[in-house]
């Protein structure tokens, strides 16, 4: 929803000029006790995308707890000096708000290191009361959703979101619950109103004079994008199971993702929908820096879960009743979930399996199998995960078939050049990463299936390190195929996909034989489904299928372009701090990375750094990341690896920084 320019809206006579506004605001923040020095930069700027008060270049938040302090709870200040500005730009956590997605009670308020930094959240614990939520019987259940205050980008316009002006409760200022107000339901950032919310009608000047949508706009992004409709259906109406008509089915409502625009990227509201970063480790906050191996799971996704189970379990597209319905419904909603997300032309192009490994060995036991034959190339390149190497180093073994490998420079980049020359008439699959999980060197993949294509060759794309990170389409990229892990993003583990183009699934034979794949069986002969169903032998992973779709749609609201310019400044941010610290050896430095930091330190192994930075309760992951070809290409056999997320911070990379420097000063 595209918020108007308050610039373009003629104000009338009588109200202040925004500039104005903004000006007194700044003169009443350096008027404030203990300004007069104004405020003082962070050593540790945020990257874009993070809301900061006027006048601040740093973040609004202090820094971590340093390494060897005090033990967690007994130091109870925070570790860097807070301007009154940096104060008032937390007062919007500190109102009232929708119960937090971890579950812990809202009212009390934390003596310990808390999940918000902001206002020393380290030390000092963030209080949350109930916010005002009412049910909705649209939507009963909690939506990954949150309405924010756009931040203006007029010059000299501020967005104080937090100021008391005339009808602030219509603008999506938090407050304090009505007496007898129901309790939303926890387990997102925000939940859905029963109904549009009381906005003045002329309240369009006054939210514009502080860059706030108006009431229709709110409204818009309320109930206009929404997807309203759960599987039970609203009463009386039909339900929309694949066979059943339920007119009595109300009782139950699904939780799902609201579509629509994006809200202001906010890395706070985003960690608070992470039950688990609320764990300590060691007695320190959890940092979780291992998100190439697995991400954690938002409480959208959590819940999705739990609700399939206590609400739609049962096998699919078998049983005449009610569940059987309710978890088709479910697992094929998911499908179409994930066509969205990649692009796909149809649902048939899309095949649910375990993960990465699974699907890449599906089409080599299947596709390879029936394509490639004595003499024939298969190509990967240099940077390969082991799970795109060994299934086709045992197709080639099999079929005498070869291997060969594309080189990458010394930064980690694949060499094109290089590529050109390996490709020729025996070549029949390139397979290929998008993003290298070892160095998080970003592969120029189109030009890589382009290539491919010239030469009549098929492509496969490992998007495992990728979906995570940047947006990717299949109609753009036009691989044949292309294959990603749920658990990578932050879905749950067990569950893959395996897209195809329809042509090249059709001429693939099934891999695994049993149920769901057939159409018809006799002693003599068997007749199978086409694709996806040929695929998807036996019972598959149905609840976790549906709990990729929550978490595709949870990656869909925030945008994946905000996360994408957050990631990239927490990227720049580590390898700004980490690259001076003496005997530390970045390992791929390619210009096109993703978040990922693979190093060494000189004089430790990266097991001692590893535990080291475990016992700062921060989490990385050491060794060789099966990946060995590409670290043998760096004389090396393990590296440590810190990978990041949209939800890390850059007072979480503090913290590592930290514990590196102090090893740094300890070498052997």
């Amino acid at each position: 929803m595209a918020v108007p320019d308050p610039a373009a809206v003629p104000l009338p006579a009588g109200l202040p000029d925004p500039a104005m506004l903004a000006r007194l605001a700044g003169e009443f923040f350096a008027a404030l006790p203990g300004s007069a020095g104004g405020v003082p930069v962070p050593v540790n700027p945020h990257p874009g995308g993070v809301a900061l008060p006027p006048g601040v270049s740093g973040p609004a938040t202090p820094a971590a707890v340093p390494l060897g302090a005090l033990p967690p709870g007994a130091n109870l200040l925070p570790t860097s000096p807070q301007a009154p500005a940096n104060g008032l730009a937390a007062t919007p956590a500190l109102l009232p708000q929708a119960q937090a997605g971890n579950g812990l009670p809202d009212s009390v308020v934390t003596a310990v290191p808390a999940l918000d930094s902001r206002g020393g959240g380290h030390a000092l614990g963030v209080p949350q009361a109930v916010g005002t939520g009412l049910s909705s019987p649209a939507l009963a259940a909690p939506v990954t959703d949150v309405v924010q205050a756009p931040q203006s980008t007029a010059p000299g316009v501020a967005s104080f979101y937090f100021i008391d002006v005339p009808g602030a409760a219509s603008f999506g200022v938090p407050v304090a619950a009505a007496p007898g107000a129901q309790t939303p339901a926890s387990g997102s950032l925000a939940a859905a109103p029963a109904q549009p919310a009381a906005l003045p009608a002329d309240d369009r000047i006054h939210a514009l004079s502080f860059a706030l949508p108006g009431a229709d706009a709110l409204r818009a992004l309320q109930f206009g994008n929404g997807r309203a409709a759960p599987p039970m259906g609203a009463p009386g109406a039909p339900g929309n199971f694949y066979f059943l008509s339920t007119p009595d089915a109300s009782s139950n409502t699904v939780p799902v993702a609201r579509q629509g625009a994006h809200p202001p990227f906010d890395v706070h509201a985003i960690r608070r929908d992470f039950p688990i970063l609320a764990e300590r480790v060691n007695g320190r906050p959890l940092v979780w820096f291992d998100n190439a191996a697995t991400t954690q799971k938002p409480q959208s996704v959590i819940d999705r879960l739990a609700y399939f189970y206590e609400h739609e379990n049962s096998n699919i597209h078998r049983a005449a009743h009610e569940l059987a319905a309710r978890a088709t419904d479910a697992y094929e909603d998911a499908r179409e979930t994930v066509r969205r997300f990649l692009g796909a032309s149809s649902t048939e192009e899309i095949i649910f399996v375990r993960g990465t490994t699974e699907a890449i060995n599906l089409v080599a036991k299947s596709w390879g199998a029936r394509n490639i034959g004595p003499g024939d190339e298969i190509i990967v390149s240099h940077l390969e995960h082991h799970a795109n190497i060994v299934p086709w180093q045992q197709l080639a073994a099999e079929k005498g078939a070869k291997l060969r490998v594309i080189p990458v420079d010394d930064s980690g980049q694949v060499l094109l050049e290089e590529y050109q020359r390996l490709l020729n008439d025996r070549t029949k699959l390139v397979s290929v990463t998008q993003v290298s999980n070892a160095l998080g060197t970003v592969v120029p993949v189109k030009q890589i299936v382009d290539l491919a294509h010239r030469a009549g060759a098929r492509a496969l794309v490992d998007g495992a390190q990728s979906v995570s990170h940047m947006r990717v389409d299949m109609q753009q990229l036009d691989a044949d195929l292309f294959v990603f892990s749920g658990h990578k993003i932050f879905g749950p583990t067990g569950i893959g996909v395996l897209y195809g183009k329809r042509d090249v699934l059709q001429d693939m034979p099934p891999w695994q034989g049993g149920g769901n794949m057939i159409a018809d069986v006799t002693f003599e002969h068997t007749v199978y489904q086409d694709p996806p169903a040929r695929f998807e032998a036996g019972t598959g992973n149905i609840a976790d299928a549906v709990g990729l779709g929550a978490a595709l749609e949870f990656v869909e609201r925030i945008g994946q372009e905000n996360i994408a310019r957050y990631e990239h400044g927490l990227l720049d941010y580590a390898t700004h701090h980490m690259r001076p610290i003496p005997g530390v050896r970045l390992i791929g430095t390619a210009r096109d990375k993703a978040s990922v930091l693979s190093f060494v330190l000189e004089g430790h192994t990266t097991e001692e750094v590893g535990k080291a930075l475990n016992a700062e309760g921060i989490a990385v992951r050491t060794g060789h990341h099966c990946a060995q070809p590409i670290l043998r290409r760096f004389g090396l056999e393990t590296t440590v690896r810190p990978s990041l997320a949209f939800y890390n911070t850059c007072e979480e990379i503090d913290r590592m920084v930290a514990v590196v420097r102090q090893l740094s000063g300890k070498r052997r």
